[in-house]
């Protein structure tokens, strides 16, 4: 996966991101800047033009997606949660070579909890169930 900016969120950029999945249903025509900063930046001191810009960076990295309602843009997540966080995690995974990634993925599953263990094997039982029998080629 190439290291693109949608890889990397800054922590403003994840503020927003949070604030706007967590308002996706009860929003679903997106926020405007106005109601951004109502949330986020009136909690931060920040000024409505510092979400405005923010917001327009992340349109142009594709993290969120904009329509015009009058003179106002609608922001909406590009995607879910699961799929930007399966993205990062991909593009981590991809930069390192075979041995080092199969040494990190140890390292992070031996510092896991047995909860979060339980987790990893009850989705790795659900994603073999879905794929089915056989070995699969995930070069194909």
């Amino acid at each position: 996966m190439p290291n693109t900016p949608r890889n990397r969120l800054g922590e403003l950029e994840r503020a927003v991101m949070e604030h706007l999945w967590s308002t996706a249903e009860s929003h679903p025509d997106g926020l405007t800047v106005r109601e951004v900063h109502d949330e986020i930046g009136v909690q931060r001191g920040l000024a409505y033009t510092t979400l405005m810009t923010v917001l327009d960076r992340m349109a142009k990295k594709d993290l969120v997606s904009r329509e015009r309602d009058g003179r106002a843009w609608r922001y909406t997540p590009a995607s879910t949660r699961e799929e930007l966080t399966s993205e990062s995690l991909h593009h981590t995974l991809g930069e390192l070579a075979g041995d080092t990634r199969r040494s990190a993925l140890l390292h992070f599953l031996d510092e896991s909890t047995p909860e979060e263990l339980d987790e990893l094997k009850a989705a790795l039982a659900e994603l073999e169930a879905r794929r089915g029998p056989g070995p699969r080629d995930r070069s194909a």
